[in-house]
């Protein structure tokens, strides 16, 4: 049993580690939650690491495929209580055994990033909706989770966690628009009816091409995609008053989507400004952590 321990305290220090690695803006947020939510947190963070990195780190788009699908299949096993060799799997494992926990959320999170993964370049967004519906499945989504693992049932936080969720990961598509652009995807992440707003669209041999040859365009473009995040924002807010306060620390994840929001705005929403890849989001760790802290004590989000 000591040897079980201990490779499950191995595997959580792992998902930890992983999380603060790739994640530090919400590795910040997760320490803010009670003690007996923090390790189940972690794991459920940790398993969004896994897959949202999938496709990044593979040398070959068919190896991030095999990545993703992998994990999917690993889904359906933790649930029937098979044993797998994989260090965030155990970690997974271990809390869903303890924690009521939907399986539909986890596979429809891995679900739409093997379907993102399975887009031909030239398959472009219709529109805005499109990427919330994304943002919503591999975001709002791991709220979700965490909400039913602390035995939260409220509408109004399920609610706000999906605004928040939407808003985040709108948020963080637009900040990677130069990451993905160097890897000949940044086309994915504009919608085409956004493009055709500002001038970005160009159809050419009887399909449609999104260029970012116009720098203003690309700056409205985001302008434009960053409003509607604003203002999934400003709906969660709204229902702060009925948001239970035991909920509100895991909503606290409103305060990376609103500095990453606020520090686009402060480079004229220039996704290629080299101040948004500094620091925390853009801005200063120490500012970022009493910004944080602040929300935390006062029980806001």
């Amino acid at each position: 049993m000591s040897g079980a321990s201990s490779s499950l305290r191995a595997a959580f220090s792992h998902c930890v580690q992983q999380v603060r690695n790739y994640d530090y803006h919400h590795y910040l947020c997760l320490l803010e939650l009670p003690p007996e939510l923090r390790k189940t947190a972690f794991a459920l963070r940790a398993f969004n690491v896994e897959t949202s990195k999938a496709m990044d780190i593979a040398s070959d788009p068919r190896i991030g495929l095999m990545r993703l699908v992998w994990w999917k299949e690993a889904i359906d096993k933790i649930y029937v209580r098979k044993q797998i060799e994989h260090p965030v799997a155990q970690a997974l494992a271990s809390v869903l055994s303890e924690n009521k926990i939907s399986k539909g959320w986890l596979k429809r999170s891995v679900e739409a990033r093997i379907n993102d993964a399975n887009r031909e370049i030239s398959d472009i967004p219709e529109k805005i909706e499109d990427l919330e519906k994304y943002a919503e499945d591999t975001v709002s989504t791991l709220l979700y989770t965490t909400l039913q693992a602390g035995g939260i049932k409220s509408a109004a936080a399920d609610h706000a966690a999906s605004h928040i969720g939407k808003a985040s990961g709108l948020l963080l598509l637009l900040k990677s628009l130069p990451y993905h652009a160097s890897r000949n995807r940044h086309f994915s992440y504009i919608p085409a009816e956004v493009a055709a707003n500002h001038g970005l669209l160009v159809k050419e041999g009887g399909r449609s091409e999104i260029h970012l040859d116009s720098r203003e365009g690309l700056c409205d473009a985001v302008f434009e995609m960053a409003s509607v995040a604003n203002v999934h924002l400003l709906k969660a807010r709204e229902l702060s008053g009925a948001v239970p306060i035991e909920a509100r620390p895991v909503l606290l994840e409103s305060v990376p989507a609103q500095v990453l929001l606020d520090s686009l705005n402060r480079v004229q929403f220039d996704v290629f400004d080299p101040r948004l890849a500094r620091g925390v989001l853009g801005v200063s760790p120490l500012w970022y952590h009493v910004k944080l802290k602040w929300y935390s004590w006062r029980g806001k989000y």
